[in-house]
Order: C-alpha cells, then structure tokens, then sequence
C-alpha cells in the first residue's frame, strides 16, 4: 500500500510485515502510526521491541481486528487510516 503526500508520517512508503525483532524504517513508520492514531508516546526508534508489540495489541483491541501485536496488512491499514483522520488521536 502506497500512500498519497497527506501521510502524516513519512518514513518509508513500505508496508512489511512487522514483529517483535523486526526494524527500521518501517518499524519506525508503525511507531509513528500508533503515536498518531491513539495518542501513545512511542520512541520512533525503528526497534520493534515488547513496548511495540504491545502498543500495537492495544491498538488491534481499539480497532476491533485481529490481536496479535503483529503489523500486517490489516493492521498497516487500518493505522494509516486511523493517524491521518483529523479526529486522531482517538480514545480507546
């Protein structure tokens, strides 16, 4: 998924699927997701670690999608949606 010049972050334009372990600048583009759509304070470090996975369940739980704190396709879809709503950050 490629996202058009309003993207509120712009680390990288790709959309990998994401773990604990995983990093970079996709992992650095899902921390800054998060830290838009939910309002949560990640370091945008690039370093998917328990803090990441976590946050990311939380989110998964908000959105009402599969909880796995994994980032995949339905995950990065629903962050790129979520962090670049004007309504954002929202209040699970």
């Amino acid at each position: 998924m490629t996202r058009g010049p309003d993207d509120i972050c712009n680390y990288t334009n790709l959309r990998p699927d994401l773990q604990r372990g995983s990093q970079g600048r996709a992992v650095q583009q899902a921390q800054c997701y998060l830290n838009e759509a939910i309002g949560t304070d990640l370091a945008e470090d690039g370093d998917f670690g328990r803090v990441t996975q976590n946050t990311t369940r939380f989110f998964q739980q908000c959105a009402g999608i599969a909880t796995d704190g994994r980032i995949g396709a339905q995950t990065w879809s629903f962050l790129a949606f979520w962090a670049d709503q004007p309504a954002a950050p929202f209040d699970c």
